[in-house]
């Protein structure tokens, strides 16, 4: 899981902060610290669902600013999915809609 937390974090802040011409964000980016996959595991490990929560959506909204927020299709649709991971009240419910928040993101990279 932490894996799948850290690659929703890496695509969220590509989308927000990487520009055409420049180095790509990569895993081991300054701008990743806080969402490094041994951050996520420790919150994992503590059973820490709203501590995960607040993190992914740290990122999400970044994500969701950069698409134009809730005014494009494409916003109204990661809004969507960032409300079913945060409806999630266990470490088990995370998955599902982590699954389809990494897939939507990494489709309108």
């Amino acid at each position: 899981m932490e894996l799948l937390l850290e690659t929703v974090a890496l695509f969220s802040l590509k989308l927000a902060f990487e520009t055409e011409g420049q180095s790509p964000i990569l895993r081991d980016d300054l701008i990743m610290s806080d969402y490094e996959r041994e951050v996520f595991g420790l919150l994992v490990r503590r059973g820490d669902v709203e501590a995960i929560q607040r993190k992914v959506d740290e990122c999400l909204s970044l994500a969701l600013n950069a698409i134009g927020s809730v005014d494009t299709v494409m916003g109204r649709e990661l809004l969507r999915l960032a409300a079913d991971f945060s409806a999630a009240r266990t470490i088990e419910q995370l998955d599902a809609p982590l699954i389809a928040l990494k897939d939507y993101l990494k489709d309108i990279q």
